[in-house]
């Protein structure tokens, strides 16, 4: 088994969820009743058995902060290696990144210390299980200078996205940053596979030609110049790049399969909450919901994912809703179509409603 460094980006593509990203970085958006987005990619990367990665910070990472920790739910809270928080700016310089080159750039101190063969970059705005072992095998056996893994879906026009094909063997021999076409695509999920010396010396080379896209610089030349291939990922995927892609990878949870499908076989690992079982009175009712530890349920709840703490008064209806962590929806109110960030109080007798492609959402510690 090859050595391997991991680097995760806990901040990159915050702007696709500014609802959700104003006061936390991407990575530590809340998800499932328990979990934060960013302990899908830790968890595969631990699951690879990567016992060394640094998380690269930008802002609003103190959520993010008290969530990781020292890496102890990860085993990762160890002497040499474990989980390293990177700064988000380089030695050189205090100002902070903006794109995925920069903050590589920040990142070359601890790639020149990693001794690890090989290196995965990846993101944590993805839902996805995916043995970066295989995808290393997969990259010796081509012999390739860089990786990428690629999952096939129906392209959004509206949003960021690097798509590619490749021939019959594997090989990318186009790379397109943002198409105008619909229709299902070879679509990147930003993670990627190299040898740590050859992405020391590719970030090194972008520094001296002063390039500032690692997709529109690197990538799409290097289709010529570089032995690029594509790993494609099997199974469920979510990207959560709206706050419709948020609700919709919550409420899949609903659905027996895809709950199998993420959390069967290879663990998933966060941060545990010691607190009491969920409370139903004998008023309540709930349907096809997720419901989690220290709820107090006296309404009714349908096809909705609570987070830790909820309480939802008598008399009160919630459907098709996700209410983060300690929400309090007061008697006689009815929800629909709702996305409620933390610590927010609804009083009685309110009633909220939004649609599938435009959910309503409630900020953090709103009063209503």
């Amino acid at each position: 088994m090859a050595s391997t460094v991991g680097v995760i980006f806990s901040s990159i593509n915050e702007e696709n969820v500014p609802e959700l990203t104003s006061v936390r970085s991407i990575g530590s958006i809340p998800y499932g009743g328990r979990y934060r987005l960013v302990d899908f990619v830790l968890s595969n990367m631990v699951n690879s058995h990567i016992t060394t990665v640094g998380m690269i910070t930008k802002n609003n990472y103190q959520s993010l902060m008290d969530h990781l920790g020292s890496g102890k739910s990860w085993d990762l809270a160890r002497k040499e290696g474990g989980l390293i928080l990177l700064p988000p700016y380089s030695d050189e310089t205090e100002t902070l990144y903006k794109s995925r080159l920069e903050a590589l750039k920040g990142a070359m101190s601890f790639l020149r210390k990693a001794k690890e063969d090989y290196v995965v970059l990846a993101d944590s705005d993805a839902i996805y299980k995916l043995d970066y072992n295989k995808v290393i095998e997969y990259h010796e056996k081509n012999n390739a200078d860089i990786t990428l893994v690629y999952h096939e879906h129906e392209l959004k026009k509206s949003h960021y996205y690097i798509t590619f094909e490749t021939d019959k063997d594997g090989r990318i021999n186009a790379v397109e940053v943002n198409p105008q076409s619909s229709g299902i695509k070879k679509n990147y999920i930003n993670v990627m596979v190299a040898r740590t010396s050859y992405l020391i010396r590719l970030i090194q080379n972008a520094i001296q030609n002063g390039y500032t896209s690692f997709a529109k610089d690197i990538l799409t030349p290097g289709t010529k110049t570089m032995k690029l291939y594509g790993y494609k990922l099997e199974g469920y995927y979510a990207n959560i790049d709206s706050l419709v892609a948020y609700f919709n990878a919550n409420t899949d949870l609903l659905d027996k399969k895809v709950r199998d499908e993420i959390f069967g076989e290879r663990d998933v690992y966060t941060k545990v909450n010691d607190s009491a079982p969920a409370k139903f009175t004998a008023d309540a009712c709930v349907k096809n919901s997720l419901i989690s530890d220290g709820c107090l349920i006296e309404g009714t709840v349908e096809n909705s994912v609570l987070f830790r703490g909820v309480k939802v008064g008598k008399g009160t209806v919630i459907k098709n809703c996700i209410l983060m962590s300690e929400n309090m929806v007061g008697e006689n109110c009815n929800l629909s179509y709702v996305v409620s960030d933390k610590d927010t109080i609804i009083r009685d007798g309110r009633v909220l409603a939004g649609c599938e492609v435009k959910p309503y959402f409630i900020n953090k510690g709103s009063l209503i």
